[in-house]
């Protein structure tokens, strides 16, 4: 249904999570729900597909983040438009690039940015508790940062012994990323150091690996854009019951502030 001709549009730049809707939050859903437009890229609307009927439907594809933004922005002039973004709509996500569009183009229409689930917390979840306190997150596509770039970041957070989430860790495109993130963390963490390998977190196909710094070679192969990777940081440690590996804990009692 249209807005009245006096009544302005929205434009909600909508987080949907890891790809599960039982992931999604409440605001999420609420938003999608009153919206007259939802455009996104065809992986996510995929998704989405029972919460689309009576919606008219904008699909778009990667490559295409500015034309699908500034779409969007068109539309939202007179409509209630939804632009979906998987994991949070600010993390890697359109909230960034719809923003920048919209300062370019000088447009003022209310704009709301909801958040979701990151990959980052997703895998995490999946795997206890490996983030508990300070972490980095570093993507390894070289696709709009030289890869020069990234090194020297990844050089920066593991020399300071935090965990490190690497997200699009590999592909047919860039086949040794991950490899060089690797020998970079072998630099400054023992080889001991746990290692989690997470593929398609929350969604069909979820694989859970956990091994070490020092046995990561057999998994490489199988790393892909579909895996979210955490790299222990100095003080994490594989979590056990019993004999059987559950997961990484990075204790929160550092400095000995907890007693257990």
């Amino acid at each position: 249904m249209r807005l009245p001709d006096n009544q302005k549009g929205s434009l909600a730049i909508v987080g949907i999570g890891p790809g599960s809707r039982d992931q999604m939050t409440a605001r999420a859903l609420k938003v999608i729900a009153g919206a007259e437009i939802i455009i996104g890229n065809d992986t996510y609307l995929d998704q989405l597909e029972p919460l689309l009927a009576g919606k008219n439907v904008i699909r778009s594809s990667m490559g295409k983040e500015v034309e699908r933004a500034k779409t969007a922005i068109k539309m939202a002039q007179k409509r209630r438009v939804v632009m979906v973004s998987g994991g949070d709509a600010g993390v890697y996500g359109m909230a960034g690039i719809v923003l920048e569009v919209l300062e370019h183009e000088k447009i003022a229409i209310p704009v709301d940015i909801v958040p979701g689930v990151t990959a980052a917390t997703a895998a995490a979840s999946l795997v206890g508790s490996p983030l508990s306190g300070d972490f980095a997150v570093i993507s390894l596509s070289d696709l709009l940062t030289p890869f020069e770039v990234i090194e020297k970041r990844l050089e920066a957070v593991f020399s300071v012994g935090i965990p490190v989430v690497l997200y699009n860790p590999r592909s047919r495109g860039r086949p040794h990323n991950f490899s060089a993130a690797v020998a970079i963390a072998r630099k400054y963490l023992v080889e001991h150091t746990p290692v989690a390998l997470v593929r398609n977190a929350f969604r069909e196909g979820e694989e859970i690996t956990i091994t070490t710094l020092g046995e990561i070679e057999p998994y490489c192969d199988v790393v892909d854009m579909h895996t979210t990777v955490i790299i222990g940081g100095a003080e994490s440690r594989i979590w056990r019951m019993g004999q059987n590996v559950k997961g990484i804990i990075t204790p929160r009692g550092y400095h000995r502030k907890y007693v257990y």
